[in-house]
């Protein structure tokens, strides 16, 4: 008659299975997390191809020139509603659009004054463009930008990381609008081997105005 296994062996062939079992659970838990696992609007946002041209926003200052008309030509702020005001017209929406868009939509409103206005716009300084970085960082705090930059440009901004930063779990938080015209948030992941190898989802993206990278 064959011997039955002590409760000593019984234990470690148990640890044995237990162990193995929580090494495939670890793998599967730290594994790369693909495409598909990512909500769309997230994608979407991290490959939407950046701006050729500069589109306006608020606390930028733009020089409207009416052809002849000193009286309707001005220096002027973006408001934090996005408008603009001018004479005659009032207000004109100017954030989100280009400097030649809102020059368009200028001559357009002051046909009714004036027969084929002939309207310049030129940006004489931008203040819209900017980013925080909060967390693990050298400097964190708000970065106003002249052109564009990336995650890393951002983190590289900030005097990098700090020895205790969890670079790996580093997070963009950004505020969207959906197809209701309402504001939400939403959190794209950027560990930074990811951005660096670029053999993650999402690569080394570009931010956008009002965008917070997060460094745990």
């Amino acid at each position: 008659m064959k011997p039955l296994d002590s409760p000593v062996v019984l234990s470690n062939r148990m640890l044995d299975i237990m162990g193995r079992n929580l090494c495939i659970l670890a793998v599967a838990l730290l594994a790369p997390i693909g495409c598909a696992d990512l909500p769309r609007e997230i994608l979407d946002e991290v490959n939407k191809p950046v701006p050729k041209e500069f589109l306006l926003g608020p606390e930028d200052v733009v020089e409207v020139t009416v052809w002849r008309n000193q009286d309707l030509s001005r220096t002027t702020i973006v408001r934090p509603d996005g408008m603009i005001s001018l004479p005659l017209i009032g207000d004109v929406q100017a954030s989100g659009f280009t400097s030649g868009q809102v020059a368009d939509r200028i001559a357009k409103r002051l046909t009714e004054f004036k027969e084929n206005p002939s309207v310049s716009v030129s940006v004489k300084e931008v203040n819209s463009y900017f980013i925080y970085v909060m967390g693990e960082v050298i400097k964190p705090g708000k970065y106003p930008l002249k052109s564009y930059a990336t995650v890393l440009q951002g983190v590289s901004l900030a005097g990098g990381f700090t020895p205790f930063a969890s670079r790996n779990s580093m997070v963009v938080l950004r505020t969207i609008r959906n197809g209701k015209g309402e504001d939400h948030h939403i959190r794209i992941p950027a560990g930074f081997n990811n951005l660096v190898n670029a053999k993650g989802p999402i690569g080394n993206f570009t931010l956008t105005s009002g965008d917070t990278i997060v460094v745990p």
